[in-house]
């Protein structure tokens, strides 16, 4: 008995075209094309997923830096008065306190420098 696969093929096609929704041209209609743009963007999807965590802790060491100088300090100088005075405050943190809590990130930078 003969075997029919135009279902499978179907469905498999069905599939790619799910995901290349919103793609334009062959990317969308052509499912060879679909196919590779898919498998293109989940590896970018990939790497940016780490590249945004860099991003984002070189924005936060910009926000901190700003912040410190106001201050008298300097970015480094801050971040080493931390570790000495044992205050643990993560990167993000302290960007946040900087950008929407100034009189707090103040009294951190104070406290740090005392020791």
């Amino acid at each position: 008995m003969r075997v029919k696969r135009g279902v499978t093929s179907h469905a498999r096609h069905q599939k790619v075209r799910r995901q290349t929704k919103g793609y334009t041209k062959a990317h969308r209609s052509s499912v060879r094309r679909g196919r590779q743009a898919t498998t293109k963007a989940l590896q970018y999807a990939y790497r940016d997923r780490r590249n945004r965590k860099r991003t984002f802790r070189s924005l936060w060491n910009a926000r901190i830096n700003a912040a410190a100088r106001l201050h008298g300090t300097t970015y480094s100088r801050l971040i080493s008065s931390l570790k000495t005075a044992d205050i643990s405050l993560d990167r993000k943190v302290l960007a946040e306190l900087a950008v929407n809590e100034p009189k707090a990130f103040a009294t951190v930078v104070q406290t740090a420098s005392k020791k």
